[in-house]
C-alpha cells in the first residue's frame, strides 16, 4: 500500500524516505512500547508542557501499541503538519528540510528491551511520542517549522561531517545487542579523534546546539518549577523522570550560553535550559539566523561554503544563484573574494528556479565567475555574435563573442560567450578552447547557504525510485518468548481467556528466568481480574521479579517502577 501524505514530500528528500513495515514489530517490541508509554504518560501528564497530554492522542499516538506513521500523518493535518517514515539517522540539513516543509521525520525502528530506558539512535518512541505531541501547540509548531527553514540553510564543515559519521556508528553499536565492548570502545575512540580534529565551530553546529537544548532537551516555565517539552526528555524514562531533580542544573534560557554549550548524545545531560515561553525560542532562532551566511553573504559566507566541501549555493545580489561544491576563491589585495570556482556538477538558478539549459549536465565539470563591479556597465542592447570586453574594478577581464544572454527586469544576469578568455593579472582563468563561458554578473554575493537553490532539479538524479523499497515486506521469525508475549497481549485485549496463564508462566520460568517485562504484564492481568484462584501464581511471579531485581541491579528501577504503576492503576 502506498501512503498518502498530507504534506507532499519534496523530490530531493525522497531518498531518505523509508517504509514502516508494521509487521516487523514483534510482540516484544509492542510490549517495550507499551511499558515506556505507560510509564512516561503517567509521569509526564503532570510534569510536561500543558499540550502534551491532549497532543499525545491528537497526534495519533496510543499507549497500548506502536503507532502507524500514516495514521499520525492524518492526525497531524489539522495542525499543519504531516509525518513521514525515515531510516534512522539522516544528515541534519535533510532533517531540518523535512521540518521546513511541515513534515515530521520518524525513524521507525524501536529500541530493544536491553535499552528500554534510552537509546542514542533515533527510534519511534523518540520521534513519535517525543516530538509529535507538542506540535499541537501552534506557537511551538511555528518555531519548529521556522527552525527547519533556517537550519536547512546552515553550513557545516568537513570535519564535522566526520564527527556525524562517527557518532552514528557509535549510536548504532550501542543499540545493537551483539556489539562487543571492544567494538564500542573502538567507536568511542574514533569519535573522540574526529572531535579533536574540529578546529572551528560551524553554523550547523551552532544551530544544532540550539535545537538540542530546545526541541530535544528543553524545559519551559521557571527554573524553580519547569515543565518538560523537549522530545529527548519526553521519550526517555531515565532522563525524562530524573531531569527535574536538583541534581540537574537549570539555567535560564540564554542564546549565547546555549550555542556555546556542546552536548553528548550518548550520555545524560548535566544541565538544561529553561525558556519562559515558546516565543522566546522563535526570537532566539531569528536572532541566530542574522549571523548566518544565508543572510550575510559576502566573502566570509563563501569561505564557509568552501569549508563545507559539500553542495552549497552562492547568490549574487541580482538573484542569480550558483549551486555546486565550492573549491576555490581568488582574493584581491584586501582579502575580498573576486572570483569563485566550483568543481563537479553545478547549476545556475534565478530566485530558486533553475535557468533552462544551465543544469548539471551543462556545467558537469564545474563553474567559475567573477564577483564585483564592472568599470563599464553592461548594456542590455546586446547582439548575438558581437564581441564584448568586460573589465572589472578588481582587475578581472572577460573578452569573447556573445552567443546568448539571460536577463530579468531589464538587467543582464548571465552572458554566454565563445572564443572567450578570462584573465586576472597574469592568470588565465578560462581559455577559448574550453568552450562556452557562462558569465554570472553581479557586484556582490548577498547570500550563501547549504544545499541547492532548486533542489528538485539539482538532486533529481539522486532521488531513488522508492516503490520497490516501500512495498517490500520481510518476514519476521518469532521466538518462543515472542509467542508468550503475544499470548498475554491477546488475553489483555480479550481475544483469549486466562486458562493458559499457568502454562505461560511455567514456560517463562523454564526458558526465560531473567525476563522481567512479561512478568510485569502478567501481574497487570492479575490486578485486572482480581481472581483469588490466581493468588498463588501472582505471589510466585512477584517473588520471581524481586529475585531478578536482586540478581540484576540494572533492572531493579524498571521492575520497581512497573510494580509501582500497577499499584496506582
Amino acid at each position: 500500500m502506498t501512503t498518502t501524505l498530507v504534506n507532499p514530500i519534496p523530490a530531493h528528500l525522497k531518498r531518505y524516505v523509508s517504509k514502516q513495515d508494521y509487521e516487523q514489530y514483534t510482540p516484544i517490541n509492542q510490549a517495550v512500547w507499551r511499558y515506556v508509554m505507560r510509564q512516561n504518560y503517567h509521569y509526564f501528564k503532570k510534569h510536561s508542557h500543558a499540550s502534551y497530554q491532549d497532543g499525545l492522542f491528537q497526534s495519533g499516538i496510543l499507549i497500548d501499541r506502536i503507532p502507524r506513521v500514516e495514521e499520525m500523518d492524518a492526525c497531524l493535518k489539522p495542525f499543519g503538519w504531516g509525518a513521514v517514515p525515515i531510516d534512522g539517522l539522516i544528515p541534519g540539513v535533510a532533517f531540518f528540510d523535512f521540518q521546513a516543509h511541515g513534515l515530521l521525520p520518524i525513524a521507525t525502528d524501536l529500541r530493544t528491551l536491553d535499552h528500554i530506558a534510552y537509546t542514542p539512535t533515533p527510534d519511534i518512541i523518540h520521534e513519535a511520542a517525543g516530538h509529535a505531541p507538542i506540535l499541537c501547540d501552534p506557537e511551538y509548531a511555528y518555531y519548529v517549522k521556522r527552525f527547519g527553514e533556517i537550519g536547512a540553510k546552515a553550513l557545516s564543515n568537513q570535519e564535522e561531517l566526520e564527527v556525524f559519521k562517527a557518532t552514528r556508528l557509535l549510536s548504532q553499536l550501542m543499540e545493537k545487542p551483539d556489539s562487543t565492548p571492544d567494538q564500542i570502545k573502538e567507536a568511542e575512540q574514533l569519535l573522540q579523534e574526529k572531535i579533536a580534529q574540529v578546529t572551528e565551530v560551524s553554523e550547523a553546529t551552532l544551530i544544532s546546539r540550539l535545537y538540542w537544548w530546545t526541541v530535544e532537551y528543553g524545559l519551559i516555565g521557571s527554573c524553580e518549577q519547569p515543565k518538560i517539552y523537549g522530545a529527548g526528555l519526553l521519550s526517555s524514562m531515565g532522563e525524562g523522570q530524573n531531569c527535574l531533580s536538583d541534581q540537574i542544573k537549570k539555567i535560564p534560557f540564554d542564546l549565547e550560553k546555549i550555542i556555546d554549550t556542546d552536548y553528548d548524545v550518548t550520555r545524560p545531560q548535566p544541565q538544561l535550559f529553561v525558556c519562559d515561553s515558546f516565543q522566546q525560542l522563535v526570537d532566539a532562532v531569528e536572532q541566530l539566523s542574522k549571523r548566518m551566511a544565508f543572510q550575510t553573504g559576502g566573502t566570509e559566507g563563501l569561505r564557509k561554503a568552501l569549508r563545507s566541501a559539500d553542495t552549497a549555493t552562492a547568490q549574487y545580489h541580482t538573484g542569480l544563484q550558483v549551486t555546486g561544491t565550492f573549491t576555490d576563491l581568488i582574493y584581491d589585495g584586501t582579502g575580498e573574494a573576486i572570483y569563485l570556482k566550483t568543481t563537479g556538477p553545478t547549476s545556475l538558478s534565478y530566485h530558486g528556479s533553475q535557468i533552462p539549459h544551465h543544469g548539471k549536465e551543462t556545467h558537469a565539470d564545474g563553474f567559475g565567475a567573477p564577483i564585483g563591479k564592472c568599470i563599464t556597465p553592461i548594456s542590455t542592447d546586446l547582439k548575438p555574435d558581437s564581441k564584448i570586453t568586460i573589465q572589472y574594478e578588481s582587475g578581472v577581464c572577460v573578452e569573447g563573442r556573445i552567443v546568448q544572454w539571460f536577463e530579468q527586469n531589464g538587467q543582464v544576469l548571465l552572458l554566454s560567450l565563445i572564443d572567450c578568455t578570462v584573465s586576472y593579472q597574469e592568470q588565465i582563468l578560462f581559455h577559448p578552447e574550453w568552450g562556452t563561458y557562462d558569465l554570472a554578473i553581479g557586484s556582490h554575493i548577498s547570500s550563501v547557504f547549504a544545499g541547492a537553490a532548486d533542489p528538485e532539479h539539482f538532486f533529481q538524479d539522486e532521488t531513488e525510485a522508492t516503490d520497490t523499497k516501500l512495498d517490500a515486506t520481510s518476514c519476521v521469525s518469532l521466538s518462543t518468548l515472542d509467542h508468550l508475549y503475544q499470548a498475554i497481549r491477546e488475553i489483555r485485549e480479550g481475544e483469549a481467556d486466562m486458562h493458559a496463564i499457568e502454562n505461560i508462566i511455567q514456560t517463562l520460568d523454564d526458558q526465560y528466568p531473567q525476563d522481567w517485562l512479561l512478568r510485569i504484564e502478567i501481574l497487570e492481568l492479575f490486578a485486572q481480574t482480581s481472581n483469588h484462584k490466581h493468588a498463588r501464581l501472582e505471589q510466585h511471579v512477584n517473588r520471581t521479579l524481586h529475585r531478578i531485581a536482586e540478581e540484576k541491579p540494572e533492572l531493579k528501577m524498571w521492575i520497581e517502577r512497573g510494580l509501582d504503576l500497577l499499584k496506582q492503576s
